[in-house]
């Protein structure tokens, strides 16, 4: 049982009766389900977002009845996390609303305003890169018709739409410090160079190697698997930008994440076997499992690799439609360490 000057984040998979009885408890949670069960729950202290993808103990899992509970241990009753609702105007505050010392998680409704906003802008907001901020990206199953991705407010008791995304700062003893890890498969391939001439989430004219031409035509004439993402060198940090889709008779490319001006691109070499590779990331980056608190992992990542029934390491987490460590990311792992100084 955790200390009272330890935070602690346990992660499990649950029935919708037993999220209940944690919620009228008092405690303080992350969630992810269906929006068919999110909407079921009572007014509490909890966030919230709909997916019903999922990596557990077992492995991959796509389920609209199970629930994927982070549920945060050690508390102060004097200093308790706080639950705060961002629109497209506020979330530029996100990182400045903060704890002095502690860590922050945001739910943020796919293709949303605010999403968009955040992926273009996070790096530019003020006291970024300052507190330790991670969160997902919710969405909805790839089968669904219409679909519309939502966040859940648990102080409300109720659904936002796709206007709003929800955050839970959290407060940290001084003992303890929260850590914000990356782990991507992807390097960067032996490929043209590719440069944008703006920055955004749909895109055309570019250069190949430093020559003028268009970034659809490119991917169509040389038979790029789109599978495979740009890579980039964000200051140290290899960050992918994922392909959502190419408009031949348009001449663009939708993107998952925003390619920025300035920034050179390569397409990433092709992974043949994902859970190998994973594995072997786990293996060489030293991860500690005991001290990880929160993680999600990529929803191109589950389907491209075809995770559904099988085991990846020790990590589990939503599988979520985009990850955020500070900025918004594509098809990496995002997780949270708590280790005791």
């Amino acid at each position: 049982m955790p200390t009272n000057n330890r935070v602690s984040i346990e992660s499990q998979m649950m029935d919708l009766n037993a999220v209940k009885a944690l919620i009228r408890a008092g405690n303080f949670l992350m969630i992810a389900a269906d929006e068919s069960i999110l909407c079921q729950l009572p007014a509490g202290n909890w966030i919230g977002g709909t997916i019903p993808y999922f990596m557990d103990e077992s492995g991959g899992l796509v389920s609209r009845e199970k629930i994927f509970v982070h549920t945060i241990h050690g508390c102060q009753s004097n200093n308790p996390p706080r639950i705060t609702i961002y629109d497209n105007h506020s979330i530029s505050r996100i990182a400045t609303d903060a704890p002095a010392h502690g860590f922050t998680i945001t739910i943020i409704p796919a293709l949303s305003d605010v999403h968009l906003n955040y992926a273009q802008n996070a790096p530019e907001f003020p006291s970024m890169f300052y507190t330790p901020l991670v969160g997902w990206i919710s969405g909805y199953h790839l089968e669904d018709e219409n679909p519309v991705a939502k966040v859940g407010f648990g102080p409300g008791g109720s659904m936002l739409m796709d206007k709003q995304a929800v955050a839970m700062h959290v407060p940290l003893p001084e003992n303890q410090v929260a850590t914000v890890n990356i782990i991507n498969l992807f390097e960067e391939g032996t490929g043209p160079a590719l440069a944008f001439s703006s920055t955004g989430l749909t895109t055309s004219e570019c250069t190949i190697d430093g020559v003028p031409g268009n970034f659809a035509e490119f991917i169509t004439d040389n038979n790029i698997d789109i599978r495979s993402p740009l890579v980039a060198d964000y200051s140290g940090i290899k960050v992918n930008v994922s392909i959502q889709n190419v408009d031949p008779e348009k001449r663009q490319v939708r993107l998952y994440a925003p390619v920025f001006e300035g920034v050179t691109y390569h397409f990433a070499k092709p992974i043949q076997d994902f859970v190998t590779t994973y594995h072997n990331h786990l293996e060489r980056s030293g991860t500690d499992i005991e001290n990880i608190a929160f993680s999600c992992n990529c929803m191109l990542n589950f389907m491209y690799s075809q995770l559904e029934g099988k085991k990846v390491g020790q990590i589990i987490g939503p599988t979520c439609f985009g990850e955020i460590a500070y900025q918004l990311l594509n098809q990496t792992l995002v997780y949270l360490s708590l280790t005791e100084v």
